[in-house]
């Protein structure tokens, strides 16, 4: 009973809070974008919220649970990188275009509707396919919790994110998303400590998983390569697992609509440098906690669905104080996805597809038609189609990598890229992705682990643009807008240094933190247990290699942005000299 009224409260307190932020509506820049007017935290915990849904709490952690930990924390440090890209490369251009929308943003880059067009149409396309997933994640939750059908479980969190949607827009679908943010990070904190000092620490969590014989290998650095239902025959296939997805997810993280667009809403470009440091930070310390309690799940139980496992030991392990925050705070990040999956879908279907609207208000009831449109469809989806989280989520994402990763970082770097050739690479990359990958789900052909779907359409992706763009001239009006994406106004980037070089800091020393926690917590740890359990020099080498890249990577990140800080600073410096009376 506890656990249906802390959800039932929390979806009353969420359409509320979105209610609430709705008053500041007035223009469509308002709805659309949330006035451009966001703070650093208000921009991290919608990044953060957008990233992590059901598919990161039950998806992920339960791969961890089925035996790779390690192999998702090789992927997490790679992926995050993704996040510095894509605010450097091109997030802060993108918040310098003014574009409402990312497809408006290449329409206006290619001086092309038809280029704006056909980014629309994958944004609907791919984004309901993840809306999807992630509302059948919040409908189990749901169901598990309360004991209600899981039908209803939808119904219901349908109505309470398009509810607080419609009314309220942007402002309401980040105000959220950061209130769940707060939620589901001291939920994945508070859990996942309390397991595993409930199993010893992690010493006793690796010493248990090296003595446990279901999942012969999850403590090591490759996970599960022996035995019945292994998903990697061998540890270099593993790695190139996780390489190979890492880098597809940096793709998703720098350009895909739900992450780019929130720059959109950022009060000014440092703000977009700041929130992105930031959200690398918070992302790798959620999964190296997270994955690791995911394995640990295994010293309570071996044989659990690995998609509920999470939620399992929140009702049997965790007290029920803490089992109701966690148990919420993945609810509510399944929540948050919702409402930002379905506001992208419905701007973009009334903004990027449909005819421009005759003035402002036209406009704003356009939008909010469309969100309820693209809502319903969505809800009906998931009524009949067996779930499938992890699976459906991780599709969807991919799409974008390959048709929208190439184009956005040309856009913002390459002078030769023409609107045809951008046309031509958003949809084969797109349709040669998702064909690709259906033939794989479907078993038609048989795909080496190296040659991911997504790998193979995105060199066919660049191919095309290439060739395309070859073929074809650059318009003066690209020039143009190319130009005035890179000029330098120290009005823009004022107060950029200061804050930022922080932020960068902060990051730094958080990559020396996160790797030296791995390193004494994890590659010490098997490193004395070796010997008693068998354990290769290779296996231990491997562990610190893990806690040393993982770290690495954040270090890199942060000393990027504090090197890219400190350039603004020197511009600004000689736009002051250089405006001084002689």
């Amino acid at each position: 009973m506890i656990y249906t009224l802390a959800i039932l409260f929390s979806l009353i307190g969420y359409f509320v809070i979105g209610h609430l932020a709705g008053r500041r509506v007035k223009h469509l820049d308002d709805y659309l974008v949330a006035g451009r007017n966001a703070p650093t935290f208000l921009i991290l915990g919608t990044l953060v919220a957008s990233y992590l849904s059901t598919s990161a709490f039950l998806g992920e952690t339960g791969f961890a649970y089925q035996g790779y930990p390690f192999v998702m924390l090789i992927f997490a440090a790679v992926s995050t990188s993704g996040c510095l890209l894509g605010a450097l490369a091109f997030g802060r251009y993108l918040r310098r275009s003014g574009a409402l929308t990312v497809p408006e943003f290449f329409g206006k880059r290619f001086a092309s509707r038809r280029v704006q067009v056909i980014a629309g149409l994958t944004t609907v396309v791919g984004l309901g396919a993840y809306l999807l997933g992630v509302m059948q994640g919040a409908g189990i939750m749901f169901a598990e919790l309360t004991g209600m059908p899981y039908w209803v479980g939808l119904v219901l969190v349908w109505l309470t994110y398009t509810g607080f949607i419609l009314y309220s827009g942007s402002p309401g679908v980040m105000l959220t998303d950061t209130v769940m943010f707060v939620i589901f990070s001291v939920a994945a904190l508070g859990g996942s400590l309390y397991i595993i000092h409930d199993l010893g620490g992690w010493s006793g969590v690796i010493e248990g998983l090296l003595a446990q014989s279901e999942k012969p290998g999850i403590a090591l650095w490759h996970g599960v390569i022996e035995g019945e239902g292994e998903t990697f025959s061998s540890p270099g296939e593993a790695l190139t697992w996780g390489l190979t997805l890492g880098l597809v997810w940096a793709a998703v993280l720098a350009a895909s609509p739900w992450q780019s667009s929130r720059y959109l809403m950022a009060r000014n470009e440092h703000v977009v440098m700041r929130s992105a440091m930031l959200t690398a930070v918070a992302l790798a310390i959620f999964y190296a906690l997270m994955m690791m309690t995911g394995a640990a799940i295994n010293l309570y139980d071996t044989g659990l669905d690995s998609e509920r496992a999470m939620v399992w030991s929140a009702l049997n392990i965790l007290p029920p104080w803490l089992g109701v925050i966690i148990l919420t705070g993945v609810f509510a990040a399944g929540l948050s996805s919702c409402s930002t999956f379905l506001s992208i879908i419905g701007f973009s279907l009334s903004n990027d597809i449909l005819p421009a609207a005759r003035n402002e208000a036209s406009a704003m009831r356009a939008s909010r038609i469309a969100v309820l449109a693209a809502g319903l469809i969505a809800l009906l989806l998931a009524l009949f189609q067996p779930p499938a989280v992890m699976a459906v989520v991780w599709f969807a994402a991919t799409l974008f990598a390959s048709s929208w990763g190439p184009v956005a970082l040309m856009s913002i770097w390459s002078r030769r890229i023409t609107a045809a050739g951008a046309g031509w690479g958003l949809a084969v990359g797109f349709i040669g992705n998702l064909i690709l990958s259906l033939a794989d789900q479907a078993g038609w052909v048989q795909l080496p682990v190296y040659l991911h779907p997504v790998a193979i359409s995105t060199l066919v992706a660049l191919g095309i643009i290439l060739v395309v763009s070859h073929l074809t001239r650059v318009s003066e009006e690209e020039r143009e807008y190319l130009a005035f994406l890179h000029r330098h106004d120290a009005s823009l980037e004022a107060n950029w240094s200061k804050g930022s070089r922080r932020v960068a800091i902060v990051t730094m020393l958080s990559g020396i933190g996160v790797g030296l926690f791995l390193w004494r917590q994890y590659a010490e740890t098997l490193a004395s247990l070796a010997e008693g359990y068998g354990v290769s020099q290779g296996a231990v080498l491997g562990a610190y290699g893990l806690a040393l890249g993982c770290g690495v990577m954040l270090l890199i990140a942060g000393g990027v942005g504090y090197r890219v800080a400190r350039s603004r600073k020197v511009a600004e410096r000689s736009a002051s000299v250089a405006g001084m009376p002689e």
